[in-house]
């Protein structure tokens, strides 16, 4: 059952309408962004995934994630589809409302891209960028151009300040040699409005989830030149958030809203429901962009450059299998070691632990447990250590995880959070361990 509350969007209440579902059971309101990976939302609540664990999701489209996360502080949502690090972000008290948050789960890995107007995309080629070059080389030729425009920085934008998109664009300039504090500008604007910011000539570039990368493309407004999969393979980018205090109020709500959402992701991931997820996101009320459009982030194909035929790119977006749907505390610190490498947080051994505290695996396993779900034993991994898919024993099974590498071959290990940040200069003080 889905019902929607838009009204500060689009002064659209139900345009689904409030025919059939079971009025008598506990409403959560979710809040989503015009995203492929608002998907799991979607669907649990689109095709009986939530009705059927005894709660009824009611979704509530945003377009900016500052709305999102205020909105949830406040209580006018119930949970959301979240930017990964902003559950740590709000829990720390950084950049808006001190609110104690937890991640139960994730939503998928992967679905970002950078792209940048035809006019650098230009440059970068007198500079010898090629497609599929990978990141280090398009880095390279990116970092020619943005010499040679001393004085004339090139502005890149993206999502939101705790954002995947903001730290895999930051990780690939600086690995190229840009410094992305000084060498170009960049600014924050809702996905939804990144096309028409390129298309104006407003910024040079973006870092943005799908399908507004794809729909740029289409419009021949910008190219596509690396996915977030080739920075950091099976990486994380949105999860499910909630405030702390509801989820201590409502144990068994949050508990089915996980379950629901487990099997939707896994019914998302499945390629022979691509068509139909592809026209549920397409609804004006969701995505609201050609399911033709979407299909490309689903499967894979993705096009780099307007009339370029599509390139197959494994794994570009996952929603279920590899873990895809496990809260890693190791993801959590590594979103917080970028928290204190682009100087957002101070580093402390009570900040990491606060950080690590707020993804909750125990909760995902309890929700799960006896549902015949494969769940890890660990709750951290070293990330970027994964060269290939590589099988780990469970209590249940087997589970393959997904390769993770970074593209520059660094590791990060959880249980050494400070070390890693002095690997890049990081100054993290006295206190260097969590222990």
């Amino acid at each position: 059952m889905l019902t929607m509350d838009d009204r500060t969007d689009f002064g659209v209440s139900d345009p689904f309408g409030e025919t059939g579902g079971r009025r008598d059971l506990p409403v959560i309101t979710a809040g989503f962004i015009p995203l492929v990976d608002c998907a799991a939302l979607v669907v649990a609540a689109m095709k009986g995934f939530a009705e059927a664990e005894g709660v009824r999701v009611n979704l509530v489209r945003q377009t900016s994630w500052a709305s999102i996360r205020d909105r949830l502080a406040v209580g006018q949502l119930d949970a959301a589809q979240m930017l990964a690090p902003m559950p740590i972000a709000s829990t720390l008290g950084i950049g808006g409302l001190r609110t104690p948050m937890v991640v139960p789960m994730a939503l998928g890995l992967g679905g970002n891209a950078i792209t940048v107007s035809p006019a650098v995309w230009a440059a970068m080629r007198a500079e010898g960028a090629e497609h599929l070059a990978g990141p280090a080389a398009l880095g390279a030729a990116l970092s020619r151009v943005v010499r040679k425009r001393r004085g004339d920085p090139l502005t890149f934008a993206m999502v939101h300040p705790f954002s995947a998109h903001n730290y895999e664009l930051r990780y690939f300039l600086a690995a190229a040699g840009i410094d992305p504090d000084v060498d170009v500008r960049l600014i924050v604007v809702p996905p939804p409005y990144m096309v028409e910011a390129i298309e104006s000539g407003q910024i040079d570039g973006f870092s943005v989830g799908e399908p507004w990368s794809s729909l740029a493309v289409e419009g021949g407004a910008g190219v596509l030149i690396v996915p977030k999969v080739e920075i950091w393979r099976s990486s994380p980018c949105k999860v499910l958030g909630l405030r702390a205090d509801y989820a201590a109020a409502y144990p068994a709500r949050v508990a089915s809203l996980v379950r629901a959402l487990e099997k939707a992701a896994r019914w998302a991931d499945a390629p022979e429901n691509r068509a139909e997820l592809a026209e549920l996101l397409a609804a004006p009320a969701i995505v609201g962009v050609a399911a033709a459009v979407i299909r490309r982030a689903l499967s894979g194909e993705i096009v780099r450059e307007k009339g370029m035929p599509a390139t197959p790119t494994p794994r570009f977006l996952t929603f279920h299998s590899g873990a895809a749907t496990f809260p890693w505390r190791s993801h959590a610190l590594w979103f917080f070691s970028q928290m204190v490498r682009w100087s957002q947080v101070s580093y402390s051994a009570a900040a990491e632990a606060e950080a690590a505290g707020v993804y909750r695996p125990d909760l995902f396993r309890a929700a799960l447990a006896g549902t015949g779900a494969v769940l890890p034993n660990a709750s951290a991994k070293v990330e970027g250590a994964l060269a290939d898919a590589t099988p780990v024993g469970t209590a249940t099974g087997r589970l393959d995880l997904n390769p993770d590498r970074f593209f520059d071959g660094r590791v990060f290990d959880p249980d050494d959070v400070a070390g890693y940040l002095r690997s890049f200069g990081v100054d993290t003080g006295p206190d260097q361990s969590a222990g």
